[in-house]
């Protein structure tokens, strides 16, 4: 059913409302603070919502992590899936122990709040790990569905231990089956089409900025691009066995495969 923008502004007002009640007891203790890629700050009191009617809401899933993600037993991050009428959204809160109050260091301060509607029909099957090599650790979990189901699809989320924030990284969706690559300390990817190619992007703030590609089909073809986005070939060669393309490489120059 086509759904008029009218619709989905009151679905994200629901959503704001049952944010807000779930952290309304904290909310005199906590800040929120909000960026670019956020799309709701919860303000609402409960006790001016009387009438809401959850019928048409449930919690499809829920995960906290205050044991590894960023600087470990400092740091909590906490995801919720929510069907609000026929859609589905995520909400990402990320705390910190006592960040805002010295008389009470113990306390959760949540420092960001991330919400975004999702097609996924999967779990968040979270991946905790740094995806960066700073030594703190970053999360991706699994955010929507592609066309091939050999394509994973994931949200990124860095922690940025200078600022004790959790930035979203707006692009991650791009870059399926993405992997922390060690030989190039960057962050690299593998795309199922027709062939195979493989994707190798550096974080920039809150962005992956692709630097280099290999692409596999009828021929073997590798990029590099440059800062504006520009590709150019550094070698083309026919693919002697086209029955046998699905390589993912951790490096373009020399080529090198991953070993199972």
């Amino acid at each position: 059913m086509y759904k008029t923008p009218k619709m989905k502004f009151i679905q994200i007002i629901i959503l704001t409302i049952l944010l807000s009640c779930n952290s309304n007891q904290n909310a005199k203790k906590q800040i929120g603070k909000l960026n670019a890629t956020q799309i709701i700050k919860s303000t609402v009191n409960l006790d001016d919502n009387k009438s809401l009617d959850k019928s048409n809401t449930e919690i499809l899933e829920t995960f906290i992590d205050s044991v590894n993600i960023g600087e470990k037993g400092k740091c909590k991050v906490e995801l919720i899936k929510r069907r609000v009428n026929d859609d589905n959204f995520v909400t990402i809160k990320f705390y910190i122990k006592g960040k805002y109050t010295i008389k009470d260091p113990k306390v959760w301060m949540i420092t960001n709040t991330y919400c975004y509607e999702t097609s996924s029909l999967m779990g968040f099957e979270p991946n905790i790990l740094d995806f960066n090599n700073d030594n703190f650790n970053d999360i991706t979990f699994i955010s929507g569905s592609a066309a091939r189901g050999a394509n994973e699809i994931r949200r990124l989320f860095i922690y940025d231990n200078k600022n004790q924030d959790l930035i979203s990284i707006l692009n991650s969706q791009d870059f399926p089956n993405m992997l922390y690559n060690k030989e190039l300390n960057c962050i690299d990817a593998f795309i199922v089409t027709g062939g195979t190619s493989t994707h190798f992007a550096r974080i920039n703030k809150d962005s992956l900025i692709e630097f280099a590609s290999i692409y596999n089909d009828n021929n073997r073809t590798v990029y590099e691009t440059d800062k504006y986005g520009r590709k150019k070939i550094l070698f083309k060669n026919k693919n002697i066995d086209t029955k046998n393309i699905n390589v993912r490489y951790k490096n373009y120059k020399p080529l090198k495969e991953y070993k199972e």
